[in-house]
C-alpha cells in the first residue's frame, strides 16, 4: 500500500435539480473565462478597443469545441463507429463524456478567430499574440476535468504523487491495483508555466506577428510529446493506443507542430511592419489621432495666434512702433500711402518703422528751412 497518493474523486457530476452541472465541463469554461479575461488586459495594454477578445471569443470557443470534438473522433473513431466500439454512434457528440483534442480546438477555433478579425478589419498576428498566454492557462485549467473523469493518466508508479484509479477504466491494466502518472497534473503545471513564460518573453523580446503564438505552440508540444509518451489511453484504438513508428499518433501531431512553429519563427525573424490594432474606421473623423491637425492644416490655436499677432503689431503701441519725432504727424495722404505700400509690397514691421521713422526726419527738416526763411526774411523788410 503505497504511503502517499491521489485519490481520484468519487463524482464529476453533481445536480442542481434536473440540470447536471458537470465537473468536464466547469473546468473548460472555467478555462475559456480566465483566457479571455487575460486576453482583453493585454489587448487593451497594447491600445485595443476594449471589449474586443470578448467578441472574438464567442466564435472562437464555438469553432473551438467543434474543432476539438473532430479531432477527437477521428482519432478514436472505433470507440464510435467500431465493430467492438463501446459507445454508440450518437455518442460522439457528447462532448460532456470527454474527449476533446487541444489539436483541432485550436486549429477550428483560429478559424473563428480569423473570421472575426477580417469583419473588424484587425491584424490576425496581433490577436494571436495576445491570447497565446491566455491559452495555456486555460488548457492548465481545462486539463482538470480530465481528472475527475479518471482519464488521460500515465502507466504505473510507485511514486508518492500517483494517481489512483478505478478498475475498469479505459487504459488501466487488469488486475492491477496501483497508482498512475497524472498525467493531467505534469500537463496542467507544464501549461502554467508555459503561460508565465509567454508573459514574460513576451515583454523581454517584444515577440510581434505571431511570434509570440509560434513560441506557445512550440514550448507546448515539448510538454506534451514526453508528457504523452507517458499515457497509457487507448487512443486511435480500442483498448490500446495506435502507434507509428514506435510513436503515438498525438506524439507525431506534436513534432510536425514543433517543426512548423519553428520553421515560422525563422522566417518572420525580421518581420516589423504595423500591425492593425485599432481599425480604421473606429478611428476619428480626420484621419489623425484627437485633438492633432490633419496633414495640412495648421492648428486652430496657432491660427488664431497668428492672427492676434499681426493685430498688435499694426494696432499696439506696445508692439514696437513708435510716433514720429519733434511732435510731428503724417497726414492723411501720406498715411494711406504708407499703408498701401506696405500692402503691396509685404514690408516687414521693421521695415515700415524705419521708413516712417525717416519720412518724418525729412518733414521736421523741411519745416526748420522754412522757419531759417521766414527770420531772414524779417530784417530785409526792415532794412527796406
Amino acid at each position: 500500500m503505497p504511503l502517499a497518493s491521489i485519490p481520484s474523486p468519487s463524482q464529476g457530476v453533481w445536480y442542481l435539480g434536473p440540470i447536471p452541472l458537470r465537473a468536464y465541463a466547469l473546468c473548460i469554461v472555467l478555462g475559456v473565462i480566465v483566457a479571455v479575461w487575460l486576453s482583453e488586459r493585454r489587448w487593451r495594454a497594447r491600445g485595443g478597443a476594449p471589449g474586443t477578445m470578448v467578441d472574438i471569443a464567442v466564435p472562437a470557443v464555438i469553432f473551438g469545441l467543434i474543432g476539438g470534438r473532430l479531432y477527437h473522433v477521428i482519432t478514436d473513431w472505433q470507440l464510435y463507429f467500431g465493430p467492438d466500439a463501446p459507445n454508440k454512434p450518437y455518442e460522439a457528440l457528447f462532448i460532456w463524456n470527454g474527449g476533446l483534442g487541444i489539436w483541432g480546438a485550436v486549429a477550428l477555433g483560429g478559424v473563428g478567430v480569423w473570421l472575426s478579425c477580417r469583419k473588424r478589419g484587425l491584424s490576425l498576428s496581433a490577436v494571436a499574440d495576445t491570447v497565446a498566454p491566455g491559452i495555456a492557462f486555460a488548457q492548465a485549467i481545462g486539463r482538470w476535468g480530465n481528472y475527475f473523469n479518471q482519464e488521460l493518466f500515465g502507466g504505473p508508479t510507485t511514486l508518492p504523487w500517483g494517481l489512483e484509479i478505478e478498475p475498469g477504466r479505459a487504459g488501466t491494466i487488469e488486475g492491477y491495483t496501483g497508482l498512475y502518472h497524472p498525467t493531467f497534473l505534469y500537463e496542467s503545471l507544464w501549461n502554467v508555466a508555459l503561460g508565465f513564460a509567454l508573459i514574460w518573453a513576451g515583454r523581454r523580446f517584444t515577440l510581434r506577428h505571431g511570434r509570440l503564438f509560434a513560441l506557445y505552440v512550440a514550448g507546448y508540444t515539448v510538454g506534451r510529446f514526453w508528457i504523452e509518451g507517458l499515457r497509457v489511453d487507448p487512443v486511435g484504438g480500442v483498448d490500446h493506443a495506435v502507434h507509428f513508428l514506435g510513436l503515438r499518433i498525438n506524439q507525431w501531431t506534436a513534432i510536425v507542430l514543433f517543426v512548423g512553429a519553428l520553421v515560422y519563427l525563422w522566417v518572420t525573424r525580421n518581420k516589423d511592419a504595423e500591425e492593425i490594432v485599432v481599425p480604421p474606421s473606429a478611428e476619428p473623423a480626420s484621419g489623425s489621432p484627437s485633438g492633432t491637425p490633419a496633414d495640412g492644416d495648421e492648428p486652430a490655436g496657432d491660427a488664431r495666434t497668428s492672427d492676434d499677432g499681426a493685430r498688435s503689431s499694426d494696432d499696439d503701441p506696445a508692439s514696437g512702433e513708435t510716433e514720429p519725432a519733434d511732435g510731428v504727424a503724417s497726414s492723411d495722404g501720406v498715411e494711406s500711402a504708407d499703408r498701401a505700400e506696405s500692402s503691396d509690397t509685404a514690408e516687414p514691421p521693421a521695415a515700415v518703422d524705419a521708413a516712417h521713422r525717416a519720412e518724418s526726419a525729412d518733414d521736421a527738416e523741411a519745416a526748420d528751412g522754412a522757419e531759417d526763411e521766414r527770420a531772414r526774411a524779417v530784417p530785409e523788410e526792415k532794412k527796406s
